[in-house]
């Protein structure tokens, strides 16, 4: 790894960012089937839409976030890796509105994002029980044991291990620095 520029010193990527439709439809998902907390709220009632900003508190496992509005957004934006989702009021009602583009089909883009799980079979059976909708199981295609599930907007969200991965990198790839 080659050391990063001397002025690049304490920059974070601190968030991807997705558009949703429904909040309380993505809201739910990313707690109650990703197990993500919900960091911060920013509503822009000028501009009508709302940003909820979600991830995995591994750095601070065990501590509130910040009661002081000031606070959990400086707090919030000091953290890496988050999701941030961006609701434009209106859409969740709109039955002409037909959705965002997840980058998977034509024009591609934009792929997907990654969670890493402990056991990735564990997780899948949990999803399928929740009627989570795959896109790719475990098992399925020549890259076995990851799989794809789609949030409720049709992002893509891969479901991987940190172990089986570099397997599986070893098996079909190239590793390198």
């Amino acid at each position: 790894m080659t050391n990063p520029p001397a002025e690049t010193q304490g920059f974070v990527f601190n968030q991807t960012m997705m558009r949703i439709k429904d909040p309380a439809a993505s809201l739910d998902f990313y707690q109650q089937v990703l197990g993500m907390t919900l960091y911060q709220r920013v509503d822009f009632a000028d501009m009508s839409f709302s940003l909820y900003f979600m991830g995995y508190p591994s750095n601070h496992e065990g501590e509130p976030l910040p009661a002081d509005a000031a606070e959990r957004s400086r707090f919030t934006f000091q953290q890496s890796a988050l999701l941030e989702l961006t609701h434009n009021w209106g859409t969740e009602d709109d039955a002409a509105f037909e959705g965002y583009h997840d980058g998977n089909a034509e024009p591609r883009g934009f792929g997907h994002i990654g969670i890493t799980v402990p056991d990735v079979d564990a997780a899948c059976q949990r999803f399928e029980q929740l009627g989570v909708e795959f896109v790719k199981r475990p098992n399925d295609g020549s890259m076995k044991g990851l799989a794809f599930i789609k949030d409720p907007d049709g992002y893509w969200i891969e479901i991987l291990n940190a172990d089986s991965i570099t397997d599986l990198i070893g098996e079909h790839g190239a590793l390198s620095h």
